[in-house]
């Protein structure tokens, strides 16, 4: 019975990405749309530098090359790009045999990072579904050694190097908005699916069956719900509601990936709106369990969370985006300190009791999201930082500003101050003694108020017929 109710789920998927196959080929038979350079408000001039040279090389070397992905659709947005992205049909070792400066990177997809003085530039070949003769019936590559496409029982994409066309390429992406290409050779914009109409409608629409889609790959849940929020678009109603049946399954993802989308999507200016989408669709229970019951325990909880998240936010608009420990002070400080206070009031020293909730939670969320442990202690250092700062007046203030986490535990002051009303007169005197206000430094304690060092009494050397006599 056992082994039979292990099938079913398998078979479903199977059945699934057969169906999504089919939809694949009848759309590769549409004729894509292609709009001239008079028709978009595309320019070379907002086109990275770099990413310029990149193109024109590779069309100069007779390949095909297009920009591809988010920057295709933030230019059409009136967006900076974060990144630019550059697609082409040579193939991995024709890039680096012509770009000095390639690295080849990655085995799940294989990838070119050309890296320049300031920046690294991802060059990737146009990909397909694997071909029948690369599969035998388990849906493994023939090759048992080096498969070049691998899945595993649940459908998600372990490795996957089968190299095709344009268009193949552009209808394996994640969602319609996210298909659209740049060609550089006559600067026209390439759509092979619905994204022109989406991006005009702001409608998320994964390409082809989201429950494949999803189960290729989980991350793709969380970068629907980041789109949503950062673009202010809308997640299609049926994408939506498979994506909330699936976020238990978002843990099967790298650790590390999602440490990386984790700080994309709170790091970037749009904290607020997604946690909102994280937490209705599930996602933020499967990422962060102990966090997520937390924040239900109070309504209260869930208030002082958004406006620390608006406070993050607001710090993206003024172009000084939080690093990612105070990303992670901000999202779990209050929780932690509240794990901090039950400990000790039963008794456990405060620093004790910090480092022991820190522990605690650090131990459940590594092994979901992979937070390094230099981000990790700076978390811990942060919190730890709070008492120092809200002693009034505080011991050696000139010496605490010149410890390295002291800019970013005055930024979770503020936020703390701001959020919830607390250690307001600390954030005024810490403000007034960064300015030099002569009032608040004369109250630092002077020299003569710091207890001097306790002299080492030196020892005594005795003469060597003096140490005789002692010895007998």
């Amino acid at each position: 019975m056992y082994r039979q109710e292990s099938i079913f789920p398998l078979m479903i998927a199977r059945c699934r990405r057969f169906a999504f196959s089919i939809s694949c080929a009848m759309m590769k038979k549409m004729h894509p749309l292609i709009i001239p350079r008079k028709g978009h408000s595309i320019s070379r001039k907002q086109v990275n530098p770099n990413a310029l040279r990149t193109l024109y090389r590779l069309r100069d070397y007779g390949f095909i090359a297009y920009l591809v992905g988010g920057c295709v659709r933030d230019l059409l947005l009136k967006r900076a790009p974060t990144d630019f992205d550059i697609a082409t049909n040579a193939t991995p070792g024709q890039i680096k045999r012509l770009f000095r400066n390639c690295r080849l990177v990655g085995r799940r997809f294989r990838l070119a990072h050309l890296h320049f003085k300031d920046e690294i530039l991802e060059v990737s070949t146009f990909r397909a579904a694997a071909p029948d003769d690369e599969l035998d019936t388990e849906g493994i590559g023939t090759n048992k050694k080096y498969p070049r496409h691998l899945t595993n029982d649940d459908g998600m994409v372990l490795r996957d190097n089968v190299f095709g066309t344009p268009e193949e390429d552009a209808l394996r992406r994640d969602f319609t908005i996210n298909a659209l290409a740049y060609n550089i050779a006559d600067f026209s914009i390439i759509d092979y699916s619905t994204g022109l109409s989406d991006l005009k409608e702001r409608i998320i629409r994964p390409i082809g069956d989201p429950f494949v889609r999803f189960t290729e790959d989980p991350v793709r849940m969380l970068r629907a719900v980041r789109f949503a929020a950062s673009h202010d678009f809308v997640i299609e109603p049926a994408a939506w509601k498979i994506l909330c049946e699936l976020s238990s399954t978002i843990p099967r993802a790298a650790p590390a990936r999602l440490y990386e989308e984790m700080l994309k999507i709170f790091q970037f200016g749009s904290a607020r709106p997604v946690l909102s989408l994280l937490d209705e669709s599930g996602l933020l229970a499967a990422l962060f369990p102990r966090f997520s019951k937390w924040l239900h325990k109070s309504s209260q909880h869930l208030m002082l969370l958004h406006a620390n998240l608006e406070c993050l936010d607001q710090l993206h608009r003024t172009e000084t985006p939080p690093s990612p420990a105070l990303l992670l002070a901000a999202l779990f400080g209050f929780s932690l300190e509240d794990d901090a206070l039950v400990c000790h009031r039963n008794g456990i020293p405060r620093q004790q009791a910090l480092d022991t909730a820190c522990a605690v939670f650090l131990e459940e969320v590594c092994k979901i999201v992979c937070i390094p442990a230099r981000v990790s202690d700076r978390l811990r250092r942060i919190l730890a930082f709070q008492p120092s700062l809200n002693r009034m007046p505080p011991r050696r203030p000139s010496s605490m500003v010149n410890r390295p986490e002291f800019a970013e535990a005055m930024a979770y002051l503020r936020i703390s101050a701001e959020t919830r009303g607390e250690n307001r007169g600390s954030l005024e005197w810490w403000d007034a003694f960064l300015s030099d206000d002569p009032t608040v430094t004369c109250s630092e304690p002077s020299s003569s108020e710091v207890p001097a060092k306790r002299r080492r009494k030196r020892r005594r050397r005795h003469s060597p017929s003096t140490q005789a006599a002692i010895n007998s």
